[in-house]
């Protein structure tokens, strides 16, 4: 995909990796709509990206707001136009310091469920009809390692992160055809607030700096992701 002139919309843009990929595509010359719960941070997101003569607008909302979501689709695309890429990094690991399911409350998990799956669902839905239209799209799902083994404690953000890429297989196989691809991406071990928080003792210097993982992926989007596929992004090949 050429990123030059292209409107992207990005959640959880507001730190980490989300933070990271917003500078690298308005660096490529994406126009850029960036939501993220926290308005503050993600305010300094978009000023950095403006100073440096990006296209950028926050939109602060929160991704599992099922009242919002058209509303936000509807913002984003008069602001910026209609939408070429959409990326899902919003995500909540739920209660730290994590804990066994057993011992995991049933609203922890919906709200998880809520932020990391339906939110997804309910963003691409408003979304994906008019890149249908346009037959032009890419729809990327930011996941984890999490959602293929079965790391103690990380239940609840685990088994979202599976239902996640579960959705975005049958989204690609629904969607074939048309010109819209759906792309799974595992960044690996970052060295992000959400990390310290799941991981407080982890040693940092193992963790890759998301700004390198954004770039990996900037290229890998310009290079051309598999529909349907599960890219993952280890230290090794990011820049």
């Amino acid at each position: 995909m050429e990123l030059e002139g292209i409107s992207a919309l990005v959640t959880g843009a507001s730190r980490g990796l989300g933070a990271a990929l917003a500078r690298a595509l308005a660096a490529r010359g994406a126009r850029l709509a960036l939501v993220a719960r926290g308005v503050a941070p993600l305010a300094r997101v978009v000023e950095e990206i403006r100073g440096a003569g990006g296209v950028a607008h926050a939109l602060p909302a929160d991704v599992s707001d099922k009242d919002a979501v058209y509303a936000l689709a509807g913002t984003a695309a008069r602001l910026i136009g209609p939408i070429d890429l959409l990326v899902h990094n919003a995500s909540t690991l739920g209660p730290v310091p994590l804990r066994p399911l057993g011992d995991t409350d049933c609203e922890d998990v919906v709200r998880a469920l809520e932020i990391n799956v339906v939110g997804p669902f309910r963003l691409t839905k408003a979304i994906v009809g008019g890149m249908m239209l346009r037959r032009r799209g890419l729809v990327l799902l930011v996941s984890s390692d999490a959602a293929v083994v079965p790391y103690p404690g990380w239940g609840a953000y685990g088994a979202s992160k599976a239902a996640l890429e579960q959705m975005g297989r049958i989204w690609a196989t629904e969607l074939d055809g048309t010109g819209v691809s759906v792309t799974v991406v595992d960044p690996g071990e970052m060295d992000t607030q959400m990390h310290a928080e799941a991981m407080p003792d982890a040693d940092r210097t193992r963790l890759t700096d998301p700004c390198r993982v954004a770039l990996e992926l900037v290229r890998l989007i310009e290079q051309g992701l598999p529909a349907g596929g599960r890219v993952s992004i280890s230290p090794e090949t990011s820049p």
